[in-house]
């Protein structure tokens, strides 16, 4: 019984000695594993008399007992330090601020957003997109459009010309997305109904001009096109693009070479307090250039006069985006201020939709 309970000791002492899980595992089969010190006991039970058998099995199995419980106990004691050293580990500083969702935090370019704008406008109005590069010959930059040699758009001053290559030519930085316009008009059979976005290059800065600019135009060719058709297709794109109800439009007299008639249009505002609003008061804001194309550009692109007619319209992206959302300076566009985008971006799930509307 000495023997015995200095075995009980020595194993509780183990038991409640184990630091961790796998401590506690080699204690367990130190004691009451297949060759442990109390399962070896047990085994020679079978060797002694009735009467020692009955007493000395007693104290064994109390032991065994007693020893199942303290493991199961000290067991329970280590998974609770387990979860409080966790919990220690993993707290969370409820008095830091929450953190932005990333789907939060990014942001829409307004520039983009108006990309987007465009594209659902005209594309509900039948119109496709065609692009082209930034790239481009004196050719299709100017003498398709019926630039005449000499005139002022092709001096070094006004324009971004690269050096003559091998075989003379100089390419230039396109000074409009018209190019656009030849390239489809070179490349497709009418009726074309395409708008062309992207941007444009011209030495020019100040706070509504930047070298680089984005500009949207419109082109329609087919055998019966007008300028009430045109009218028609500029009305429909204010109403949906500065969300109004009617929108009033003026049509004055101007001079591009690419269009015979041409003309620049006025829409109906109201100026009050540093706002423009649309659709209303007895102001009027220039917002474009349009005309019919001129005979000479169809001929210069490969269509009949005589059978093909058509309509045109530019108009710069970054302005219209300045007049809807009140941007007071396009260089703000492109100085890359992360509070800028914050404030003027757009959620980037927020579609536009025509639906649903497109400014959200």
């Amino acid at each position: 019984m000495t023997d015995l309970s200095s075995l009980r000791e020595q194993t509780l002492a183990a038991i409640n000695a184990a630091s961790d899980e796998a401590a506690l595992e080699v204690a367990r089969v130190a004691a009451l594993g297949k060759k442990g010190t109390i399962s070896a006991l047990l085994a020679t039970l079978g060797a002694m008399s009735p009467d020692e058998r009955r007493s000395a099995g007693a104290a064994i199995n109390a032991l065994k007992e007693e020893a199942a419980h303290a493991l199961a106990e000290r067991r329970t004691a280590l998974k609770a330090l387990a979860l409080e050293a966790r919990l220690k580990r993993e707290a969370l500083d409820m008095s830091l601020p929450l953190r932005r969702a990333a789907i939060d935090a990014g942001r829409i370019h307004p520039i983009s957003q108006v990309f987007d704008e465009l594209t659902a406008i005209f594309a509900d109005m039948g119109f496709s997109i065609a692009e082209g590069p930034d790239i481009e010959s004196d050719d299709y930059n100017f003498t398709k459009l019926n630039f005449p040699p000499g005139h002022p758009a092709r001096e070094m001053h006004d324009t971004f010309f690269f050096a003559p290559d091998a075989n003379g030519e100089r390419k230039l930085l396109r000074t409009h997305t018209s190019p656009v316009q030849v390239r489809t008009m070179l490349s497709e059979k009418p009726p074309i109904r395409v708008i062309c976005p992207g941007r444009t290059y011209r030495c020019d800065a100040d706070q509504t001009h930047t070298p680089m600019f984005h500009q949207v135009e419109g082109l329609v060719i087919d055998k019966s096109a007008t300028l009430a058709n045109l009218k028609w297709v500029l009305e429909e794109f204010c109403k949906a693009f500065f969300e109004v109800p009617k929108v009033g439009m003026r049509f004055r007299p101007s001079f591009f070479p690419f269009t015979s008639p041409s003309m620049e249009v006025d829409i109906q505002c109201r100026r009050t307090g540093g706002e423009i609003r649309f659709g209303e008061g007895e102001d009027w804001l220039e917002i474009l250039g349009c005309g019919m194309v001129h005979a000479n550009v169809l001929s210069n692109c490969g269509l009949d006069p005589e059978v093909y007619q058509g309509y045109a319209w530019g108009m710069g992206i970054d302005r219209i985006a300045m007049l809807k959302y009140g941007l007071p300076d396009l260089r703000d566009f492109f100085d890359a201020d992360l509070r800028w985008i914050d404030h003027y971006g757009f959620k980037p799930l927020d579609a536009p939709t025509l639906a649903g509307g497109l400014s959200g």
